[in-house]
């Protein structure tokens, strides 16, 4: 598992591709934190917070995730690789953990360049250093967690068809309804008195949880559960290719 994982990993950090998804994640938050006037901009913000930058990202992440993810194994069925992949010595779950650990990389190295910010924002404060340091810090936490969720998605995405951009695009949409149509749901009128049960199923709820700076064993557990759920879904997809023979 950890030669296929270093394999994926060097796949990305010798292309352009790795490089690529960091630069963009960090421009487009840069723009929106600190250039373009709106709801993430710190100066136009009445207080000194990088609430803006856990807003953006999610949406950000959908695409660029998906983006990443699209290729892992699509390309391996399109090249025809993918039989040789699957009859290696490595076991399905393994190989699946060992995608699912390279994006998540991925992911990390592009949030982690954004830490420069709380320097920024801390000096940004009246008084200088009126930060919510526990918020921010729960804020990182559930965006890798988010990232996480996203990467198994895409896995499972990339899984379904050897078309990258088919699964691009599922990958994009079921992200999507997973991060905020639980939310959209529970806005129908006629479910208003289970609306709140409806918001816990979506990823936003739980993000929104962690974010506020109190890491709860049970948002833990669904982002884990959630994960866990499409990577499952992951190795009935490549296991039933033999169930087509």
């Amino acid at each position: 598992m950890f030669s296929l994982l270093k394999k994926e990993i060097n796949s990305y950090l010798t292309s352009l591709i790795g490089y690529i998804t960091i630069f963009v994640f960090l421009v487009i938050n840069g723009l929106f934190l600190w250039v373009i006037h709106s709801y993430a901009n710190v100066f136009d913000s009445s207080s000194a917070s990088l609430d803006g930058l856990f807003y953006i990202s999610p949406w950000v992440f959908l695409f660029l995730i998906s983006a990443i993810t699209m290729k892992m194994f699509a390309e391996e069925k399109k090249n025809g690789t993918i039989e040789l992949l699957l009859t290696s010595p490595i076991s399905d779950t393994a190989i699946i953990l060992a995608k699912f650990f390279a994006a998540l990389l991925i992911v990390i190295l592009s949030v982690l360049p954004t830490m420069i910010y709380i320097i920024c924002v801390y000096n940004l404060g009246s008084p200088v250093g009126n930060l919510d340091i526990g918020g921010i810090l729960g804020s990182y936490i559930g965006l890798v967690l988010l990232g996480g969720v996203f990467c198994s998605i895409g896995i499972f995405s990339s899984s379904l068809t050897n078309n990258q951009i088919v699964a691009f695009i599922l990958s994009v949409l079921i992200c999507l309804v997973m991060y905020s149509g639980f939310d959209i749901l529970s806005m129908i009128t006629w479910l208003s008195k289970i609306d709140l049960t409806i918001q816990r199923f979506g990823i936003a709820y739980h993000y929104n949880s962690v974010s506020r700076g109190v890491v709860d064993s049970k948002d833990i557990i669904y982002f884990a559960s959630v994960a866990a759920f499409f990577i499952l879904l992951t190795k009935i997809s490549l296991e039933s290719r033999n169930w087509k023979k």
